[in-house]
């Protein structure tokens, strides 16, 4: 399965993606606050990978005058729906339908690693203003919390996927940020969680590409054994999933 059927597996599952993927909390938005060194209100943002508008809800609570991009028509849908007022244009990181110089930030939350970063970076900074900043954001798997390791290991052997390194993630997608010129670079991780019904979580974890993918077969024989497997870590049936947020911020000299 290629990365790009991955990616077009959400459109199906949009309504699915919306209900219910976590959010991210607000000690996130205050760091990129922090490093862009200014408030979100007045900022022209442009959200790339939209999705659903998760993010996009939490850039407009802060003020900032966004457009949201992005390539999938479901997920474009579910956003209009959900964001009636909010601009959303069709398009991809890695060919912004936006005008040179038009945005003091440019966001990718969970959208990211679906960009060729040899298109991607250019891009972004072709849109940013001279002082401008990319932030780019993922909820990360908590793999410290024992029931969510073991659940990682079951996902990846039932899915037929590569577990993901232990690492933070795209420590080398990072790593080339870092290592651009004329660009300020800071990363930080924010740790935090929601408790959720049994049901909530399951439906949450099966909104992901590696499910998708799969077709309802698969999904459920998946869901039958491990609703058993999480009765047994929650008893009342509410799931306590903890994230950790990892946030990238590369921020553009003033000229």
């Amino acid at each position: 399965m290629t990365a790009l059927s991955r990616a077009h597996s959400f459109n199906a599952a949009a309504a699915q993606y919306a209900a219910y993927r976590p959010s991210y909390p607000p000690a996130v938005l205050d760091a990129v606050q922090e490093f862009i060194g200014r408030p979100l209100a007045g900022a022209r943002v442009a959200d790339i990978g939209a999705g659903t508008g998760i993010a996009t809800v939490l850039l407009r609570e802060r003020g900032a005058d966004v457009i949201a991009v992005e390539p999938g028509a479901g997920m474009a849908a579910q956003f209009r729906r959900t964001l009636p007022d909010v601009p959303v244009v069709r398009g991809d990181g890695n060919a912004l339908p936006l005008a040179d110089g038009s945005c003091d930030l440019v966001t990718y939350a969970q959208s990211w690693h679906w960009t060729d970063t040899g298109r991607s970076v250019p891009e972004a900074l072709r849109v940013l203003r001279p002082g401008g900043a990319l932030a780019v954001w993922w909820n990360t798997t908590a793999f410290d919390v024992p029931w969510i390791a073991a659940q990682h290991e079951r996902i990846a052997t039932h899915c037929g996927v590569r577990p993901t390194d232990r690492r933070r993630p795209d420590d080398n997608r990072a790593a080339q940020l870092a290592g651009l010129s004329g660009l300020h670079f800071t990363r930080r991780q924010v740790r935090w969680s929601r408790a959720v019904p049994l049901d909530t979580h399951l439906a949450n974890i099966t909104s992901h590409s590696a499910f998708l993918v799969l077709g309802e077969a698969g999904i459920q024989s998946f869901l039958a054994a491990e609703r058993d497997r999480l009765h047994e870590v929650f008893p009342d049936g509410t799931v306590e999933e903890t994230y950790l947020v990892d946030l990238l911020v590369a921020a553009r000299q003033r000229r």
